[in-house]
């Protein structure tokens, strides 16, 4: 198990439960980042001792100088902040919990400084996923994932040869409005779409599991993570969130990874790997459950899922122009600019308006980024003056 670790998006949902864990199996915090809360990173600070703390944000960042000026903690701004804590020589594991595409390049600094990666940040695999593995590969690179159904499916394939692999089957809960249709969901608010049933997450990644599309970045998470193909994917929805996914092997066999919906599970063996070290999260208890359920996902139903889908079988920077897009507009449903349903229209007409173009080159990978996020406000500038 690793002995220090920098937590870039300390103060988000997964920094603070990778912080939890790292309190209980004694693993130091070298380095912690954020963009805005400072209050709260200030009191993690102060209990924690890092060696460096970065806050994205530069007003944010004067304001903490100012409120830690009492320390010796050296503090650090902006995307070089965000580089140099993910590069700490005394880190020894980087934990990429930061939300979006802005977690690529600290994540291939990471990479570039032989660190392990627990891999939080779904976009960073989505947008450049072929660029980064490769790196991994020529580095040496450990990358760990976070994400309890990759977890899963990496504990289901420990000591597997990929030859043995016939198909990952990728479960999730199907959300909070399993079962409506579009119409229904005309007059969603932030509110209600943010209430998942079963995982306690951030607003963003909430937003995602409600249109499901959280589960399309997994999908092309999982081709990269695992070098198979989109045919070698199933989807399956599983509302109690029990199973986290599974693999299905060439003689039939499938095995599967199971436990309490928590994410703290996945974040502590990512840490402790290849150890495992008891928990403070719940045990499954088999007898208080009540079944378990499957069912193929409605793809009518669940437009972003689709769209995820085919962008991954398209290939190239679609996924990245896709999850651009999705970002911006579920950004803007959280400040209440545009309906829930629209978050589809605008990452659908991003992809259908950007050619996706092959390439490992990051300049133009986060182009097409660039210009997803340029679309989509442009997008609802253009229908608000209809």
């Amino acid at each position: 198990m690793v002995r220090s670790i920098s937590v870039l998006g300390c103060t988000g949902s997964i920094g603070r439960q990778t912080i939890a864990v790292a309190e209980h199996t004694g693993i130091a915090v070298a380095a912690l980042t954020a963009n805005r809360k400072i209050d709260l990173l200030e009191e993690q600070t102060r209990r924690l001792h890092p060696k460096l703390v970065c806050v994205y944000d530069e007003e944010a960042a004067k304001a903490f100088r100012t409120a830690v000026a009492d320390t010796e903690i050296r503090v650090v701004s902006g995307m070089e902040g965000l580089i140099e804590a993910a590069t700490l020589p005394e880190s020894e594991c980087v934990v990429t919990a930061v939300s979006g595409s802005v977690g690529l390049r600290p994540t291939l600094a990471a990479i570039r400084a032989k660190k392990r990666i627990a891999l939080a940040n779904k976009e960073t695999l989505v947008c450049a996923g072929s660029l980064v593995m490769r790196r991994a590969s020529e580095e040496g690179a450990e990358i760990i994932p976070v994400d309890s159904e990759h977890s899963a499916i990496f504990q289901c394939l420990m000591g597997r040869r990929k030859e043995e692999l016939r198909k990952i089957l990728l479960t999730g809960s199907g959300g909070p409005f399993l079962g409506k249709t579009r119409e229904e969901l005309e007059d969603i608010t932030p509110q209600q779409a943010v209430k998942h049933p079963n995982w306690n997450m951030g607003a963003k990644i909430s937003v995602d599991s409600a249109t499901m599309m959280n589960k399309g970045l997994e999908f092309v998470e999982a081709m990269h993570l695992f070098r198979v193909t989109p045919d070698e994917i199933q989807v399956v929805v599983h509302p109690q969130s029990v199973i986290h996914s599974m693999v299905e092997l060439v003689d039939g066999t499938v095995i599967a990874q199971l436990g309490v919906p928590d994410m703290g599970l996945p974040i502590q063996l990512a840490l402790t790997y290849p150890e495992r070290k008891p928990s403070l999260f719940e045990h499954l208890d088999f007898a208080k459950l009540q079944g378990l359920t499957f069912e193929a996902p409605d793809f009518i139903k669940m437009p972003c899922l689709k769209l995820a889908i085919d962008c991954a079988r398209t290939g190239g920077t679609a996924p990245c122009v896709m999850s651009a897009a999705n970002e911006v507009a579920v950004h803007m449903f959280l400040r209440g600019e545009i309906g829930f349903n629209r978050i589809y229209d605008a990452a659908a007409a991003a992809v259908a308006a950007i050619p996706a173009v092959v390439t490992e080159d990051l300049d133009e990978i986060l182009a097409a980024d660039g210009a997803a996020r340029t679309f989509v406000k442009e997008y609802f500038s253009k229908a608000s003056k209809k």
